[in-house]
């Protein structure tokens, strides 16, 4: 389940100073544990810790990937926010550059998202969570310029996984997409992750044949 946290005031506002309201909005709040807030597309989303399925398959990933990644300059990151022009995420994995510190934002919020090459989101069951992660954070993170966005898709049909590429700020979309189904494996076809095959030892098998 997802709630809808806040929203700018309906009455017109100019885009600088919605955005402004929504960032001091979301650094105010005091959340329960086990609830986390983002700005997505112009609204502050407050949303629950995965189911244990979402996160076995976010850390079989992260688990895979800190091998895969281990003598590069990158790192596989999660629980962390990564923050563009006051919109904040907390993904379900990301990749980013090593040594932190450096990319941190200056008021230590988050990382960059200039410094950040690859997402990735598992999608949860509720309607809204899925519009969340199919539309509303493929449209944010390709205006971010996020070089890959992988969906991990549980409700896709019988399971998919979604690589996206070639990101259009201007459009709020990205330009390329590779989509398999649970059971064929799909390569990162670009930046630090290339050739990191997410197959069905981290996605599990078809939904149908579990």
């Amino acid at each position: 389940m997802t709630a809808l946290a806040y929203e700018a005031p309906e009455a017109a506002m100019p885009e600088p100073d919605r955005d402004a309201y929504l960032w001091e909005t979301w650094k105010a709040l005091e959340l329960p544990e086990g609830l986390h807030a983002e700005i997505i597309e112009g609204s502050i989303e407050v949303s629950p810790t995965g189911r244990y399925s979402h996160g076995q398959i976010a850390n079989l990933l992260r688990d895979k990937l800190v091998v895969f990644l281990a003598d590069s300059e990158y790192v596989a990151r999660q629980d962390m926010n990564v923050v563009h022009e006051r919109k904040v995420w907390i993904p379900d994995l990301f990749i980013t550059l090593d040594g932190a510190d450096e990319h941190m934002t200056d008021d230590g919020i988050g990382v960059k998202a200039s410094a950040v090459p690859l997402i990735v989101e598992v999608v949860s069951p509720g309607n809204d969570d899925k519009l969340r992660d199919r539309v509303r954070k493929r449209c944010a993170y390709a205006r971010a310029g996020i070089p890959v966005y992988v969906i991990i898709d549980d409700y896709d049909d019988h399971g998919h996984v979604t690589v996206l590429t070639s990101p259009s700020p201007e459009e709020a979309n990205y330009g390329d997409s590779m989509r398999r189904p649970y059971g064929k494996d799909v390569a990162v076809p670009e930046g630090p992750a290339k050739g990191f095959v997410i197959g069905e030892s981290i996605t599990g098998p078809p939904r149908n044949a579990r």
